[in-house]
């Protein structure tokens, strides 16, 4: 079983990424490929570019990525309560090619950000929409104030109870067949 994990959020030191890292090491007997979305910078979308372009290889490598998975496991950053827009960007360039774009995959979704609300609003949009985008959320979770419950030194969720939590949302994804 192979599973998709990724940050939507294309900053190096992304709490987000370090969420993602952390996640994916909880998962059981399921080899996890963690994608970085600076591999699939592109230019900014828009019809005109989609004429002069076409569909970009960059997209369809990321779709692709997300079709030979089992599941996906995502952590959203939050900017200004919506995606971070290189997040956004892939996603619908992704979703000109195919607007089915997470391709009928079981999905965990999370989010965190240094804020007492860790990233709700992102997290709600993203859970909200994924079935429009043939994604089946099976779990979703907000990591509330990063710093105060993430230790960065050994990279582990140090606060217990957030942590059992996080546990239980990616067991979603060590079963899926």
């Amino acid at each position: 079983m192979k599973i998709i994990a990724f940050a939507a959020s294309t900053h190096n030191k992304s709490i987000n990424k370090q969420l993602i890292h952390y996640a994916s090491q909880l998962l059981d007997k399921v080899q996890v490929e963690i994608l970085d979305l600076n591999d699939y910078e592109l230019p900014l979308y828009s019809q005109d570019k989609e004429d002069e372009l076409g569909h970009p290889q960059l997209a369809k490598d990321f779709l692709a990525k997300i079709g030979n998975s089992d599941g996906v496991l995502i952590s959203f950053a939050e900017h200004n309560g919506s995606y971070a827009v290189g997040y956004k960007n892939i996603f619908d360039w992704c979703s000109r090619i195919e607007p089915k774009v997470f391709q009928n995959k079981p999905m965990v979704l999370l989010a965190t950000s240094p804020g007492s609300m860790g990233g709700a609003s992102v997290l709600a949009a993203a859970v909200q929409s994924a079935p429009y985008f043939d994604g089946i959320v099976k779990a979703s979770l907000s990591i509330p104030s990063f710093y105060d419950n993430f230790d960065a030194d050994k990279q582990i969720l140090r606060h217990d109870e957030l942590n059992e939590q996080l546990k239980d949302a990616v067991s979603h994804l060590n079963h899926l067949k």
